[in-house]
């Protein structure tokens, strides 16, 4: 009996402890997904897309600090081409982006849109890779929002490795609360996204972007 009560008081505990840690890893994930380096000297800033207008706000804030000398914007995939066919004109998240980077006082001039469509992450990584590597530029930082930098550095890692550098910095002035996000549907989806993603670099990027 008494040998029955200890396997029992055992295996309470072990219940407990799992429940304990599931709990906390739960509540930890969002802090968990983020992820930043120390800010330091760069060629260029570049901004992901998504997250309008808190990233570039952001690297606007970046380039007023003197950290680089331009900004880079990416140029995301979008329905241009089918309202071309209807006469309506379509502006892109790039365009709002660099007016968002003119208001915040980054010259004109020194704001460049990067040419090839990107459909995710991975593409978006890949371009400005290969973008430093035509210039001959040695490091980026690259923003984008608090609980996409994991990611963000994942994916370098994985595709460029340590040749060009990147400085990964999440906007603060994105509303994601890490501390409490599975208390927002927006924070939910994010951090299931994110998980998602993460998983998909680590087996080695097999799931593929849609084809448009």
């Amino acid at each position: 009996m008494a040998r029955r009560n200890i396997f029992r008081i055992t295996a309470l505990i072990v219940v407990l402890g799992v429940c304990a840690g599931g709990t906390i890893a739960f509540r930890g994930a969002g802090r968990w997904l983020v992820r930043e380096d120390v800010l330091g000297p760069a060629d260029a800033i570049m901004v992901l897309s998504g997250s309008m207008p808190a990233r570039a706000e952001e690297a606007a804030r970046i380039f007023r600090m003197g950290y680089a000398r331009e900004v880079w914007v990416s140029r995301p995939e979008g329905p241009a081409a089918m309202l071309a066919q209807m006469g309506i004109r379509y502006q892109g998240e790039e365009d709002y982006n660099r007016e968002v980077l003119i208001h915040e006082g980054v010259p004109e001039a020194d704001v460049r849109i990067v040419p090839n469509v990107i459909i995710n992450t991975e593409q978006e990584v890949e371009e400005v890779a290969s973008e430093m590597r035509r210039e001959h530029m040695a490091r980026v930082i690259i923003v984008t929002s608090p609980q996409h930098t994991r990611r963000v550095k994942a994916l370098w890692r994985m595709l460029v490795g340590e040749n060009p550098q990147a400085i990964v910095r999440g906007a603060p002035q994105d509303t994601f609360d890490a501390d409490h996000w599975w208390r927002d549907t927006r924070d939910v989806y994010s951090v299931v996204r994110e998980m998602m993603g993460l998983l998909n670099a680590w087996t080695g990027l097999r799931v593929r972007p849609h084809s448009g």
